[in-house]
């Protein structure tokens, strides 16, 4: 009988790094799990396919541990916040966090990780980035524009109010000043997402193909066959478009398929564009919710330097916190992005009330 091989006993630091290993496998296994228990077919199947390699993983490290196994360390704070946001939501934020997760695995440099659950690791970002990028697809164009109108509001009405109070002005003309560049620049981005919406849902009509023009196909002539160069303006290859053709004339079943394969898609763009109204009321909201943070402390009453150390921290939490989900959603950095929309922000800021402090010394 073939014994299996003795485990040398391990050194106190390998107990401990490896107990922290099991710890996040256990973790990043709940997760999938708790991922995959609110989605239902081939995303059901891929979530249950990761929780079986973390379960392999997990395995792995048990084995190591022997009799150390039964007390491991506290997962990470980071996965278990992870597994409390995927029981509570299990969207597309959790799916962007664990692809940052995946991404710092150190298998790849421990000597104590098999080469296969390294080369796991990288697969698992890979497959992760794919499931979080069909949510990022799914909401893309309500995100950004949540995000561009309200930063654009935060940054816009800050620089406005901080301009008009470094000018030393009453405290009553900065606060209509700022409530005048809220509504003036919520009603700007309503109307030009309501015209853009429009115009593009318009564009798209005039070039969205005739269906009735399939009730014309019985008086074309067959030797002719001027189908064809439909088929052609719609992308298909000569010989492809003039058989086709010949067999649509000829009395097949594929009429329908071939006459009404543009007007189909022409309704699904129309579905992804969504309605002008909407867009409209949504940037007015978006930009409107940004701009109202810098007007609140003089809304409140306070007036000076106060006024705008209030107001430039307020905001300055709102950019931190726009540009912290900007980072989680696109699988970047949360602290960069946010830090980076901090910096333009209070950048453009600056710049605006230096030139108010110019403009009020010269006026004076």
């Amino acid at each position: 009988m073939t014994e299996s091989p003795t485990i040398p006993t391990p050194s106190p630091a390998e107990v401990k790094r490896w107990r922290r290993y099991l710890a996040d496998e256990r973790a990043e296994a709940s997760v999938y799990s708790e991922l995959a228990s609110r989605r239902t077919g081939e995303e059901r199947a891929i979530l249950l396919g990761l929780v079986e390699a973390e379960r392999r993983h997990e395995a792995h490290w048990i084995r190591l541990l022997g009799a150390h196994a039964n007390d491991p360390t506290r997962t990470a704070l980071r996965t278990r916040l992870l597994a409390f946001l995927a029981r509570r939501f299990g969207s597309v934020f959790v799916l962007a966090l664990m692809q940052r997760t995946e991404s710092r695995s150190p298998y790849e440099s421990d000597a104590d990780a098999t080469d296969a659950m390294a080369a796991d690791e990288r697969l698992h970002e890979e497959i992760v980035r794919g499931l979080a990028a069909r949510g990022r697809n799914s909401m893309s164009g309500t995100f950004r524009a949540a995000v561009f109108g309200a930063n654009d509001g935060l940054v816009s009405n800050l620089a406005l109010v901080l301009g008009m109070s470094a000018t030393g002005v009453g405290n009553g003309v900065v606060l209509a000043a700022g409530v005048a560049g809220l509504l003036a620049g919520a009603l700007s981005m309503g109307a030009g997402e309501f015209v853009s919406v429009r115009s593009q849902r318009e564009l798209l009509e005039s070039t969205t193909p005739d269906p009735s023009a399939r009730t014309v196909l019985p008086q074309l002539d067959v030797n002719a066959n001027e189908l064809q160069l439909v088929y052609r303006v719609r992308g298909m290859a000569p010989k492809q478009a003039a058989e086709h053709a010949h067999e649509v004339l000829n009395g097949l079943d594929c009429v329908h398929v071939g006459i009404n394969t543009g007007s189909l898609a022409a309704q699904n763009e129309h579905e992804q564009i969504g309605s002008a109204r909407g867009a409209a009321v949504s940037s007015f909201l978006f930009f409107a919710s940004g701009a109202i943070v810098p007007v609140l402390p003089y809304l409140f009453g306070l007036s000076g330097l106060a006024a705008v150390a209030v107001a430039s921290v307020l905001v300055g939490i709102a950019l931190l916190m726009t540009g912290a989900v900007v980072g989680v959603l696109s699988g970047a950095s949360p602290l960069k992005r946010a830090l980076r929309q901090l910096g333009i922000g209070y950048g453009a800021a600056a710049v605006t009330y230096l030139l108010g402090l110019l403009f009020g010394t010269t006026v004076a």
